[in-house]
């Protein structure tokens, strides 16, 4: 197979995670006979110091050009103060909505070797699998926006469309795994939860029968997250739920920088990124866990490429690194020693070369 992928390290830790995943690909394509060309661009902060926008067209040029997207993060301080009038996280906003990318998917996943560095008791987090299906461009985020000296809106709108969309994403997900799907929203308080529960509703019973639907109010999804989240297999939420409850849910697994994200739409191209941010405070040390990205770069291969072997291959490898046990600082424990970056990443290659 051949596929061009764009490569958008973004700001802070971003460029060192992507060099990893990128390193990680190259060797998948010789291993397995592909080719794969890599085009570097521009988003966020870096973007607005070079070209004062946090998404210049060359990029959206490269992303609509390419198979998949696999970005880093994007943010920092000096593009952040209150008085910013462009924002890095404009471009990643803006690159969703114009690549059509609706269903942002977060695998929630316990390793065994990594039920230590979780702050939850390994009994409860054993066994975690869990599929976040989080909607992702409408809600709040992309509402109506004012603000004066002495108020501010931020208004979350839904259409039954871009429900009916997601929530098909969702039901195709339960359908390959145990058929069960917690809806979360706040439907005692909010109109557009009222929407979103009924139009999840008619959309799971008329096209996905055999799928146990769940709603649950979004706060007691925060507290059964940490209680029982063996019990939850696919989640489907809407934007901000989304955002705020699958970085609790990294807590699970042991670490932001151990999550992937996959984000798509109705073709085949989609933004692949680790859940975590930017880091600034680690910029540039090389010490930034690189894992999150690294498997994110296997659910590319998987939905983008269509690459299952690969991907699985991929997956197994970061597993075979955590159990050699390799750490990064985030998820090193007290007195042992931290591996930096580029090791991490040597230590996937290492795990990817020895397997038959």
């Amino acid at each position: 197979m051949k596929a061009r992928i764009a490569v958008l390290g973004g700001d802070g830790i971003g460029p060192e995670v992507t060099a990893e995943a990128v390193r990680v690909l190259a060797a998948v394509a010789g291993r397995h006979g592909h080719e794969f060309e890599f085009v570097e661009a521009l988003v966020g902060g870096a973007a607005i110091d070079a070209s004062g926008s946090p998404l210049p067209p060359r990029t959206i040029d490269a992303c609509r050009t390419s198979a998949a997207v696999l970005l880093g993060a994007v943010g920092g301080p000096q593009w952040s103060g209150p008085s910013a009038r462009v924002r890095p996280e404009q471009g990643l906003l803006d690159l969703r909505r114009t690549l059509g990318l609706f269903a942002n998917l977060r695998p929630v996943r316990t390793i065994p070797e990594m039920l230590d560095a979780s702050p939850l008791k390994p009994e409860v987090i054993r066994g975690v699998d869990i599929m976040v299906v989080r909607e992702l461009t409408g809600g709040i985020y992309f509402g109506r926006k004012s603000r004066t000296a002495y108020e501010a809106e931020d208004v979350c709108s839904y259409t039954a469309a871009e429900i009916e969309r997601v929530t098909r994403v969702a039901g195709r997900l339960a359908m390959a795994r145990r058929r069960r799907i917690v809806s979360v929203d706040k439907a005692n308080v909010l109109e557009t939860s009222r929407l979103w529960r009924s139009v999840v509703e008619r959309v799971l019973a008329e096209e996905f029968p055999e799928v146990d639907l769940e709603h649950m109010l979004v706060d007691a999804a925060a507290m059964h997250l940490i209680k029982r989240p063996t019990s939850f297999d696919v989640l489907l939420t809407e934007n901000m739920f989304g955002d705020i409850l699958t970085d609790e849910a990294s807590m699970l697994a042991g670490s932001l920088g151990l999550l992937p994200s996959a984000s798509l739409g109705e073709s085949s191209v989609g933004l692949y990124e680790p859940i975590h941010g930017s880091a600034p405070d680690i910029a540039g040390r090389g010490i930034a866990n690189p894992l999150g990205t690294i498997l994110s770069a296997a659910m590319l291969l998987r939905y983008s490429l269509g690459l299952e072997a690969e991907a699985r291959a991929v997956e197994d490898a970061v597993a075979a690194a955590l159990a050699s046990g390799v750490r990064t600082a985030d998820i090193a424990q007290p007195g042992s020693i931290a591996v930096g970056s580029r090791a991490a990443g040597d230590a996937v290659l290492a795990a990817i070369s020895a397997n038959k």
